[in-house]
């Protein structure tokens, strides 16, 4: 956060979006940070470095997981975290027996099981977790992700709160009724907690034409978000379609090297095909 104040011009995002809409020209090195889900962090660490360096960020928020709620794949991450032997057996997943005894070995279990789970019905999903809960034996935290008052305090500290749906699902697994329910009662949710509705919105997952279909811009304009953020990598520009910003996540833990690469984002075009 220290290298993003000093070296870009940092916008509030709903402040970036507006100047997009109407065509005025943003500033050189300007940016707008994101965090999606709702994780319990994002208040207890992320709010304190935010707030020491000045800056605003807008949080997406699924708010289907407040107040003790966990998202799938941290009930992946957190099964297969805690099993205590060396050796388990996925059949039911198609993978046979496999180790699990070294952090190294965990991790292939996780990745390999995330891959397997992701783009699921969500009742499917369910039904898949339940039985590694079971294979497994062991239970999930309950304060990964924030609780109301966690997210109003965010937004009484000057972040912004934006709609991620009600429970994190792959968009183009649901039906038409699913995805505009999700959509809609995640932003009446969130009015609800913060006494005005959001005016943003973030895809789940976030890939155009995967994660998201044509459709989709469509419910949340209906919903009535005013623009919308996807995962496509490259920097948003006056004329792209306000309902399908992209977005770049540099995961460099090294500041010269997330900087560059954020610098090389800024150079590509963005395609949000659907």
């Amino acid at each position: 956060m220290a290298a993003l104040a000093s070296c870009f011009h940092c916008l509030a995002l709903d402040q970036a979006v507006a100047m997009l809409s109407n065509g005025t020209p943003l500033p050189s090195r300007a940016l707008a940070i994101t965090f999606d889900d709702g994780y319990a962090d994002n208040c207890t660490v992320a709010l304190p470095i935010l707030q020491r360096h000045d800056l605003t960020a807008t949080f997406f928020v699924a708010s289907g997981f407040l107040d003790g709620g966990v998202m799938w794949n941290d009930e992946v991450i957190e099964l297969i975290r805690a099993y205590p032997d060396s050796t388990i057996n996925l059949d039911a997943f198609g993978f046979g027996t496999l180790p699990s005894a070294t952090p190294a070995e965990r991790r292939t279990l996780i990745d390999k099981l995330l891959m397997e789970i992701k783009y699921r019905h969500p009742q499917a999903r369910r039904e898949a977790i339940d039985i590694l809960g079971e294979i497994t034996g062991g239970n999930v935290p309950r304060d990964l992700m924030m609780t109301k008052e966690q997210v109003r305090k965010l937004h009484s500290n000057g972040m912004s709160i934006g709609g991620h749906t009600l429970g994190h699902p792959i968009l183009s697994s649901l039906d038409a009724r699913q995805a505009t329910n999700e959509i809609g009662a995640d932003r009446e949710n969130l009015k609800n907690i913060l006494g005005n509705a959001p005016e943003l919105f973030a895809y789940p997952n976030g890939k155009p034409g995967k994660d998201y279909h044509s459709e989709h811009p469509k419910m949340v304009r209906a919903a009535g978000y005013t623009a919308a953020f996807s995962t496509a990598w490259g920097a948003a520009r006056t004329g792209d379609d306000l309902l399908q910003i992209p977005r770049f996540t540099p995961w460099d833990k090294n500041v010269a090297r997330f900087a560059l690469r954020l610098a090389h984002n800024y150079s590509r075009t963005s395609f949000a095909s659907t």
